[in-house]
């Protein structure tokens, strides 16, 4: 919501301070820094300034109040928020709470709370999230794993799964990409392969991917982007070799 919404509560109601339980005790504003605001930007401005006061909003009845005071709040009171019934305020838990009791929330049914947890997690049980039945979650934990173990998601149903594993993983292992039924797949291959390697690019049916291919493959290797069918990968060859034929005449004996 804009932050020159009308200063409401979060049931549209007009915000009456003198009925705040926090009032006399709080640094707040209508309209700038409230935490009965239904303006999160408010909200999370009142937490800001008064932090202190975050662990007594855990109960609040609207839940983005309950998802703020969370990131706020003294850890030894995150506990409550993890059985939360609003995903927010449970991935407020998610991204704050110990890691062994956050843990149980990995099989939370919103994936907004998965997806907190799986920004922290390390080592096993960032590989069990890596089986996680949203592409979302998955995304992020491609993101994150070490680059050697992203070989358990180059499978992955989610071609925007199999792009960040493409654009990560050791170059020994992407060779095996290069089959992928999807285009902008082999496209990171083609951007990332040694140039040596990327023959196996070469006759791909995507122009896009052969384009990037003739950019990069060593020079000897041209010959068999000559008679390609689109136009502006045989100019880019006939540019290239151009440049190389340029070049050797400036560098001959008596030149």
């Amino acid at each position: 919501m804009s932050e020159s919404a009308e200063a409401l509560d979060w049931t549209g109601q007009p915000i009456v301070c003198a009925a705040c339980p926090h009032a006399g005790q709080a640094v707040c504003a209508p309209g700038k820094s409230c935490v009965n605001d239904r303006v999160a930007r408010r909200i999370e401005r009142f937490f800001i300034d008064n932090w202190a006061l975050a662990d007594d909003c855990l109960e609040h009845p609207y839940f983005e109040v309950r998802a703020l005071a969370g990131r706020y709040c003294s850890v030894f009171r995150l506990q409550r928020l993890a059985n939360d019934p609003e995903p927010e305020p449970r991935a407020s838990a998610a991204l704050r709470l110990p890691l062994p009791r956050a843990l149980a929330m990995i099989a939370d049914p919103d994936r907004r709370v998965r997806v907190a947890l799986a920004s922290r997690l390390k080592g096993q049980p960032q590989l069990d999230m890596a089986r996680d039945p949203d592409g979302w979650v998955r995304m992020v934990v491609a993101r994150r794993l070490p680059p050697e173990l992203l070989v358990v998601l180059a499978n992955d149903v989610d071609s925007e799964v199999r792009r960040i594993v493409a654009r990560r993983m050791i170059l020994s292992a992407l060779p095996a990409m290069a089959g992928d039924p999807e285009p902008m797949v082999r496209l990171e291959v083609a951007e990332r392969l040694p140039p040596a390697q990327l023959h196996l690019l070469a006759r791909d049916p995507d122009m896009r991917v052969r384009f990037t291919v003739a950019e990069r493959i060593d020079v000897d290797s041209l010959d068999a982007f000559r008679d390609d069918p689109e136009s502006v990968i045989r100019e880019l060859v006939a540019a290239r070799l151009a440049s190389v034929d340029q070049e050797e005449e400036t560098h001959e004996p008596g030149t």
